[in-house]
């Protein structure tokens, strides 16, 4: 391991910002950083050698290998975050667009839904196959379905989300509507009994690799997809007509009533989903 690599490593383990789930992320993104760093040519930094030249090497790499503006941002963001913690946040401006990343193309109004189908058979583990069930039954995310306390959650008509299982630490409540929810968390509640998904042998980030694990081998893939699906339902129902991403009519289509009803569905679904913005919902529903 080299002294960048290392260095790198030991800032990411001093500095807990965040769920573990982007501590992981950030600490992957970082060694790739590094290594391609060296690749460059750079081979005598540290942590602390962080210099603009750097990150215009990074920049340029990236794109150069074609990736997409919300993976160029998502690393911009961890060389912000590596900026910061050593005292060197002024070498990037915090405008993406002075960098020349466009900026993210959310809306395509294709629809990214994904359903279990037999898929769900092919998994082993229980816990995983409960996680699955959940994402898709409440639009809860990976980290969210693993971290899934039943007994905590449960509140009759609702379920809650604790902010330490969640994206950006923010509790929510999500509606019980349908009877199928309601079997879903029997179901949780007896498998977990007084615990979570996250089996008592087992850390949250050895469980989240077991459930990648058997998502892989059952060929299910970008399980983020059920929270289009559950996205989609709800807007169905709350709306009485499918979303745009759906088949449904595009927003301009619609006439005022039904443009107040697409308004105030978003801000529900938003809300269901975590996210602070309504807009957002343009990403699972179309426009």
């Amino acid at each position: 391991m080299n002294d960048l690599t290392y260095t790198l490593r030991q800032l990411c383990l001093r500095n807990r910002d965040g769920s573990h789930a982007t501590q992981a992320d950030r600490q992957r993104s970082l060694t790739l950083a590094a290594r391609q760093l060296r690749e460059a040519g750079f081979r005598q930094m540290r942590a602390t050698s962080l210099k603009g030249k750097h990150v215009e090497a990074l920049l340029q790499r990236w794109q150069a290998e074609g990736l997409s503006a919300g993976t160029i941002k998502n690393r911009m963001a961890h060389l912000r975050w590596w900026a910061e913690k050593v005292g060197k946040a002024g070498i990037l401006p915090t405008d993406n667009t002075k960098l020349g990343i466009p900026d993210r193309r959310y809306v395509t109004n294709e629809s990214k839904a994904k359903e279990l189908g037999d898929g769900l058979d092919r998994i082993i583990d229980p816990h995983v196959r409960m996680s699955l069930r959940l994402q898709a039954a409440f639009g809860l995310r990976r980290e969210e379905s693993i971290k899934f306390q039943p007994r905590y959650a449960d509140r009759s008509d609702h379920i809650a989300i604790k902010g330490s299982w969640a994206k950006g630490g923010r509790d929510r409540t999500v509606p019980i509507t349908t009877p199928e929810q309601q079997t879903v968390l029997d179901e949780a509640h007896r498998l977990t009994g007084l615990g979570s998904l996250i089996p008592a042998n087992k850390t949250y980030i050895q469980q989240r690799h077991v459930y990648d694990g058997q998502c892989k081998a059952a060929g299910l893939s970008n399980m983020h997809g059920l929270r289009h699906r559950y996205a989609q339902m709800r807007y169905e129902v709350l709306t009485g007509w499918k979303a745009p991403a759906a088949g449904g009519l595009s927003t301009v289509q619609l006439d005022s009533s039904q443009r107040l009803l697409d308004q105030q569905a978003r801000q529900q679904i938003s809300r269901e989903l975590g996210h602070e913005r309504a807009t957002i919902t343009a990403i699972y529903l179309g426009t």
